[in-house]
C-alpha cells in the first residue's frame, strides 16, 4: 500500500504504510499521549469515533484525550458496560438491553426477574470497582449478522436479537462487539475507552421502570441510572448538586411559596395562584415594556381552528402527535400548539409595502401540546402554556439586523435576570422538512453569517431545526451548572410561502417576506420552573410575590405599622403586615422561608422615633434608618429591575 498520510490539528501531518487507527496516531506523536487517548473527532465533526477507527488517506484528526472536554461522554460509555458486566456476573440470570449515555450520565435498562432497589448499588459498585482494578483492555469486534444472531440467541438475550435483526433490516451486514478483556461482552457502535482503569469515579444513582423500546406495549424492564466521570472531584461536586437540586426542585419551592398547584383533573396544566399569577404578569410587563420600545405590537389570536389552517402550515402532517383535536358543528378544530400559524393569517389581512417592514408580532396567546403523561415535569413539562412569543416578518435585505436585534434583546433580558451563563446552538434542516433545499440553504446560512458577525461562539446541533426552518437553541446554565434550552430564534423562508405572503417591493412588484420566530424566556411555565431552581426560590425584589413583610415586636406599633403599610402601597409595593401575636423571630424565619426581599421590624423605640430596622434577605440588618430612606430604597431596586435588594446610602439634603 502506498502511504497514508493523516492531518493533524495544527495541519501537521503524519505518515504511515498502512491506514492506522486513531490510536496509532496518537502514539505515534508520544507514549503519554497514547495512554491519554479516549477518542477521536473526524474531518471536522463533533462526533466522537472510537478510537480503534481505521483512518483513510488524507484523514484529518482531532484526538478526544483525557483532559477534552468531551472525555467524559466516552468515559460514560465503557462505564455503561461496565456497569451490565457487573450486574450479569452477579445475577446471570438478568438479561441487558440497551444501555446509552444521556446528559450527566448514562442507564442500562435490565430485564430482571426481580426487582431492583437501591440497596443492591452497593453490591453492583463493588462489582463495577473489582473490574475497572482488573484495567481490563477493551477490545472490538466486527461480527457479521448472522454469527451475532446466533451468538445471542445462544445465551438468550431476545432483546440484543431484535436488535440485530432490525439493524439487518435496515441493510447492515456487521456489527460491532465490544469486549471487558476476554470475558462479558456487548452488542454497541462505541466510542469506548482503552482499558476499564481509565473510569475514575463512577456512581448509581437511581432505579426506575421503563418499557422496552420506550412503547407501553412491550416488556417493562428496570432502568438503572449512574454517572462516571474522570475525576473524583467532579463527580463529588455532582452528587453535591444533585442534592443541592433536590432543596431547589420547583414542584418543591412552588408549594412551599404557595405559586402553583397541579389537580388530576387537568394533567399537565398548572393552577397559578395569586402569588404565582403575580411573577407571571411581572415576567409579562418586563417584556411588554421592552416591546414598546423595541417595535413589536402585541396581539390577540384564537385558540382553536379548522384543522385545514395546520394543513397548510404543515403542523398536521408533521406535528399532529402533539396536538389536541375536537368537532364543531362537524368541522375538524384543533387547539394550536404554536402561533405562527394565526400570526400568518394576520400578516394576510392587510397589504404591507417594504417600508412597512419589518412587521413584529408578539403574542402571550395560550398553547397547547400533548405530552405522553410520563413526560410531564412539574412546570418544565406541560400540557398548557404561553410564551413570550413573536414572530417578524422582514426582507432579505433585513434579515442580519433582525438577527442581531434579537440576540441584543435576548441578552439584554437575561442580564437584567443574571442569567449570563448561556450557550448558542444552530439547529440545521431535519430530515421531515418544508420547502426546498435552496430555502434551506439560504436560511441556515443566515443564521450562522449573524452569528459570526456579532463574534458569538456556538455549535451546530445537526439535524435538530424545526420541519419549517433551522434555528437557534439558547442553552441557558443555571446555578447548577445544569443547561436548559430557553430562547430561540428560527428562521423560516416556508410559512410565507406556504401561505402566500406578500408585499409591495419598491419595484413595485409583489415580494415574499421572511418570517423570524423567536422566544426570549420561551414558555413562561418553564422559565419559572427553571428560574425558581437558578435563584432557590430567592427571586429578584421586582418578580418576588411579597416584596415586604412588616414584623411588629408588639400590637403597641399596629397603628405606625399600618401607616408604614398604605405608604408602601402608594408606591405599588406588593407588602404584607405580619401582625399575629407570635414571638419576632418567628416571624423572621417565617418570612426568610417565604424568601422575602425586605423585612421590616418595628418596635416600641422605632414606632417613639419613626424609624425602623431594615432586615435584608442576606441575613444583613440595619437599624435607625428613616421610612424615607427606606420607601425610597425598595421603590428604587423594584423599579430598576434591581437582582439582589441594595441598601442606598440616604439622600442627603
Amino acid at each position: 500500500m502506498s502511504q497514508v498520510t493523516i492531518i493533524l490539528p495544527d495541519n501537521s501531518t503524519k505518515v504511515f504504510n498502512h491506514e492506522p487507527t486513531a490510536l496509532e496516531v496518537a502514539q505515534s506523536i508520544g507514549p503519554r499521549l497514547g495512554k491519554e487517548t479516549l477518542g477521536v473527532k473526524i474531518n471536522g465533526s463533533n462526533e466522537i469515533s472510537d478510537l480503534r477507527t481505521v483512518l483513510k488517506d488524507q484523514t484529518k484528526v482531532a484526538l478526544v484525550t483525557t483532559k477534552s472536554p468531551e472525555a467524559v461522554e466516552v468515559i460514560r460509555h465503557t462505564a455503561a458496560h461496565v456497569m451490565a458486566d457487573a450486574v450479569q456476573k452477579l445475577w446471570p440470570e438478568v438479561k441487558v438491553t440497551i444501555g446509552p449515555v444521556i446528559d450527566n450520565g448514562f442507564y442500562y435498562d435490565f430485564d430482571s426477574p426481580f426487582t431492583f432497589t437501591e440497596e443492591h448499588f452497593e453490591k453492583i459498585e463493588k462489582e463495577m470497582a473489582n473490574i475497572v482494578a482488573k484495567d481490563l483492555v477493551i477490545r472490538r469486534e466486527d461480527w457479521p449478522i448472522s454469527k451475532a444472531i446466533e451468538t445471542f440467541k445462544g445465551m438468550k438475550e431476545r432483546f440484543k436479537v431484535e436488535l440485530i435483526e432490525s439493524l439487518a433490516e435496515k441493510g447492515e451486514t456487521t456489527v460491532g462487539i465490544y469486549y471487558n478483556g476476554d470475558g462479558w461482552f456487548d452488542l454497541c457502535r462505541g466510542p469506548h475507552i482503552q482499558t476499564t482503569g481509565q473510569i475514575k469515579a463512577f456512581k448509581l444513582l437511581s432505579v426506575a421502570g421503563a418499557y422496552w423500546r420506550g412503547d407501553e406495549k412491550n416488556a417493562q424492564l428496570q432502568r438503572i441510572y449512574a454517572t462516571a466521570f474522570n475525576d473524583k472531584k467532579d463527580l463529588e461536586l455532582y452528587l453535591h448538586n444533585i442534592e443541592e437540586a433536590k432543596k431547589r426542585d420547583h414542584r418543591k419551592l412552588g408549594k412551599e411559596l404557595g405559586l402553583f398547584y397541579f389537580n388530576e383533573l387537568a394533567p399537565g396544566s398548572p393552577f397559578f395562584t395569586g402569588k404565582g399569577a403575580t411573577v407571571y404578569t411581572a415576567l409579562q410587563t418586563y417584556l411588554r415594556e421592552l416591546y414598546m420600545e423595541t417595535g413589536y405590537q402585541e396581539v390577540i389570536t384564537p385558540q382553536i381552528f379548522d384543522v385545514n389552517l395546520f394543513h397548510t402550515s404543515g403542523h398536521y402532517q408533521n406535528y399532529k402527535e402533539n396536538m389536541f383535536f375536537t368537532k364543531v358543528d362537524e368541522r375538524d378544530f384543533a387547539s394550536k400548539p404554536m402561533n405562527c400559524p394565526s400570526h400568518c393569517l394576520l400578516f394576510n389581512s392587510d397589504k404591507y409595502s417594504y417600508r412597512d417592514l419589518p412587521v413584529k408580532m408578539a403574542d402571550f396567546g395560550r398553547l397547547h401540546r400533548y405530552e405522553k403523561s410520563g413526560a410531564m415535569h412539574g412546570l418544565t413539562r406541560v400540557r398548557t402554556f404561553c410564551q413570550d412569543d413573536a414572530h417578524i416578518f422582514c426582507r432579505l435585505d433585513q434579515l442580519q439586523e433582525e438577527i442581531a436585534k434579537f440576540m441584543q434583546l435576548l441578552n439584554r433580558v437575561y442580564d437584567k435576570l443574571g442569567m449570563s451563563n448561556y450557550k448558542i446552538f444552530l439547529s440545521t434542516r431535519p430530515e421531515n422538512r418544508m420547502g426546498s433545499e435552496e430555502y434551506w440553504d439560504m436560511a441556515e446560512g443566515a443564521l450562522a453569517e449573524a452569528l459570526k458577525t456579532l463574534n458569538l461562539p456556538f455549535e451546530i446541533n445537526p439535524g435538530d431545526g424545526a420541519f419549517y426552518g433551522p434555528k437557534l437553541d439558547i442553552m441557558f446554565v443555571d446555578a447548577l451548572s445544569r443547561p436548559w434550552q430557553l430562547g430561540t430564534l428560527q428562521v423560516d423562508p416556508n410559512l410565507p410561502q406556504a401561505f402566500d405572503l406578500k408585499y409591495t417591493g419598491e419595484d413595485n412588484k409583489e415580494h415574499r417576506p421572511v418570517m423570524l420566530h423567536r422566544a426570549i424566556l420561551g414558555s413562561l411555565e418553564r422559565f419559572i420552573g427553571v428560574y425558581l431552581e437558578h435563584t432557590a426560590g430567592h427571586l429578584p425584589p421586582w418578580l418576588a410575590p411579597v416584596q415586604v413583610s412588616i414584623l411588629n415586636v408588639t400590637d403597641r406599633v399596629n397603628g405606625f405599622c399600618d401607616e408604614l403599610m398604605t405608604l408602601l402601597k402608594a408606591d405599588k409595593v406588593r407588602v404584607e403586615f405580619d401582625r399575629r401575636n407570635e414571638k419576632l423571630n418567628y416571624k423572621i424565619r417565617e418570612a426568610q422561608l417565604q424568601k422575602v426581599p425586605y423585612m421590616i421590624i418595628v418596635g416600641d423605640k422605632e414606632a417613639e422615633s419613626r424609624t425602623v430596622s431594615l432586615r435584608l434577605r442576606d441575613g444583613s440588618e440595619h437599624k435607625g434608618l428613616s421610612v424615607e430612606h427606606v420607601k425610597e430604597m425598595i421603590v428604587n431596586d423594584i423599579n430598576q429591575r434591581l437582582l439582589q435588594a441594595s441598601l442606598m446610602k440616604p439622600a442627603t439634603t
